[in-house]
């Protein structure tokens, strides 16, 4: 393994993390007008994780694995740790309602999500680059294609939570270090490190499936005027079409 290696593996990472701060196109709009697309926002989030889940990440571990029980289970442990950390944070600090100074924790939620999906772009880019420097590259282009729609929906889904701009900006950019971390552990395990990406794929479209099943539809959920449920609505389906049409450019 070269220098070059390491550079172009962490100068691609940077690059990835980087997009989680396409949020501060939203600094320049106002705060009312802001509220009133939120639901559009975890609209379209719901879409992607979904999408994420069940178009990219599960049928990318069945085609390293098989889709036998194994994958089946993985998915099961994230939905389960999910479902285990929310139980924790509802426990730390959810009987007030939500605010800027009290986010809720389906917030935290979703940046965790994040962070794990992040940390395993990290692992596949970095192995990638293991491979051959084209297919590193290649690899990093299919990340960033898919991280700007999910880099969006994340951002509005922190702001929807009670965070500040400033600091859903912040702790987003955050998770989106996490992909640095899988590079480096890629990088400096080698090969070895292949062995776990079966496991942590299924899990993360576990964790997806959670966070947009059980924490942000029950929220699209709070508004029932029809017109803007109709625009949810579309927002669900552009989120689930732009990660389906990401698989052209793969």
């Amino acid at each position: 393994m070269t220098i070059g290696t390491w550079l172009y593996s962490l100068l691609s990472v940077l690059i990835v993390s980087l997009i989680s701060l396409v949020g501060i196109l939203t600094f320049s709009i106002k705060e009312s007008q802001l509220r009133n697309i939120l639901l559009f926002f975890v609209s379209f989030s719901v879409g992607g994780l979904f999408g994420d889940a069940f178009i990219h990440l599960i049928p990318e571990a069945v085609e390293m694995a098989g889709f036998g029980l194994n994958v089946s289970l993985y998915i099961l442990v994230g939905i389960i740790s999910s479902f285990i950390l929310e139980k924790f944070l509802y426990w730390r600090h959810c009987h007030i309602p939500t605010s800027e100074e009290h986010p809720h924790p389906f917030a935290y939620m979703n940046l965790f999500g994040d962070a794990v999906h992040n940390f395993i772009d990290g692992l596949i880019i970095g192995g990638s680059y293991l491979v051959s420097i084209p297919l590193g590259v290649a690899t990093t282009l299919a990340v960033i294609f898919h991280e700007i729609p999910q880099e969006i929906g994340d951002f509005g889904v922190l702001i929807y939570g009670g965070m500040k701009k400033n600091r859903a900006l912040f702790l987003n950019f955050l998770t989106a270090l996490t992909a640095i971390f899988g590079a480096i552990t890629a990088l400096s395990l080698g090969f070895l490190i292949q062995g776990s990406i079966p496991f942590l794929i299924p899990f993360a479209a576990g964790n997806f499936i959670y966070i947009a099943g059980s924490d942000l539809i029950p929220e699209l959920h709070k508004e029932v005027k029809p017109l803007k449920s109709a625009g949810e609505l579309m927002a669900f389906i552009f989120g689930i079409l732009v990660l389906l049409s990401l698989t052209f450019l793969e």
